[in-house]
């Protein structure tokens, strides 16, 4: 992978400590924030490759810290750590900017895994290889260099996450794509079958990209997963 460089936002020492020994030992650069307001600072002036930052800091807390740094339009993965896992929590981290969600404890394998998959990511957004940088499916366009998504001609004003699920569906228009795959491609993590937080988010879109045009063209295929399709 070589020397990523990344960031640590986390008030727990002792974790902090561990946490850095174990990904220095993989080879990256770690700098450490004990709070959001020095983690934010620490973001505006140095160039990092990822960041991973406890929901719970003294002064800014880590969904402050996601939002002020999406403010930026600063597009650097982040991946958030917090000791609550239900799936509100998960959807308010989710709105605030992360791209990924672990909760405490964790091996630091999965963590590792997980940055590796978002990094991954993060350079096949970043319009490597050729990629399309306006992607169209209909009426709906989208401008993937500034991540600007419109309907119609109208622009509509969609949050991270429910632009790179939207991304997702229209390089994927006319297929099946069932919660697993979305789950995995989406937010880099496996489908936890006791959650809805994928429906939740299709129901956002629904909200934004289907509500107030015809025709729909997000669709259900109940039992299999979701279809952006104009006809079933």
């Amino acid at each position: 992978m070589g020397k990523i460089k990344l960031l640590l936002v986390e008030d727990d020492k002792r974790l902090a400590s561990v946490l850095k020994k174990g990904l220095e030992e993989k080879g990256m650069e770690v700098e450490v924030a004990y709070d959001g307001t020095m983690g934010m600072r620490l973001f505006e002036n140095k160039a990092f490759d990822i960041l991973i930052v406890d929901l719970i800091l003294p002064g800014m807390n880590g969904l402050e810290l996601c939002k002020s740094i999406r403010r930026t339009k600063a597009s650097t993965p982040i991946i958030m750590l917090t000791a609550l896992g239900t799936t509100d929590d998960k959807l308010e981290g989710f709105d605030a900017g992360a791209d990924d969600y672990l909760v405490k404890p964790f091996d630091i394998r999965e963590l590792f895994a997980r940055i590796k998959s978002l990094l991954k990511r993060a350079d096949y957004s970043g319009d490597l290889n050729g990629d399309n940088v306006i992607l169209e499916f209909e009426d709906i366009r989208i401008d993937t260099q500034v991540k600007k998504v419109y309907r119609a001609e109208q622009e509509v004003k969609l949050t991270p996450k429910e632009y790179k699920l939207l991304e997702y569906l229209v390089r994927n228009a006319e297929k099946v794509l069932s919660r697993e795959e979305i789950a995995r491609e989406v937010w880099g993590m496996d489908f936890d079958t006791g959650t809805n937080f994928i429906d939740v988010y299709i129901n956002y879109l629904r909200k934004k990209i289907d509500k107030t045009f015809e025709p729909k063209l997000i669709h259900t295929r109940p039992g299999m997963g979701f279809i952006l399709t104009k006809e079933l």
